[in-house]
């Protein structure tokens, strides 16, 4: 099982952002801008735990080196359902230096985008905090 997926699956916040590399660049479904930076990406990915409710991943496709891996997840948002997928690269020391996320349908794009913009204040004051 990929490490990432693992550490989601376990609920292991700390395991995950230890996966992410420094220079990591983070892509939002629902904002156009990407983010750099690990704190930030590690702030984002607090929060969505917080947000998304009953999620699992129900399938993995890796290419053959395992630099590049898509996860594909079922989750709610509140009453809306939604399927995703993150998209990840890992660069040569096995971190996680591109982290791409896909939403649908359009209607829990825009629960999940509600729901992240009103903790998006207390994100950016958590990133701003870590080094």
């Amino acid at each position: 099982m990929n490490p990432f997926r693992k550490a989601v699956e376990d609920g292991d916040h700390a395991a995950v952002v230890g996966l992410l590399a420094e220079d990591v660049v983070f892509t939002s479904p629902v904002v156009f801008k990407p983010y750099a930076g690990k704190p930030i990406t590690a702030a984002i990915l607090g929060a969505v735990i917080e947000v998304f409710e009953d999620f699992h991943y129900i399938r993995e496709i890796e290419n053959p080196d395992g630099r590049d891996v898509v996860l594909v997840f079922e989750a709610r948002v509140g009453d809306r359902a939604l399927q995703g997928c993150d998209i990840l690269h890992f660069d040569e020391d096995g971190h996680v230096d591109e982290l791409t996320v896909m939403v649908r349908p359009l209607s829990a794009a825009q629960a999940l985008q509600a729901a992240m913009a009103a903790r998006f204040e207390s994100v950016e004051k958590q990133a701003s905090g870590a080094s």
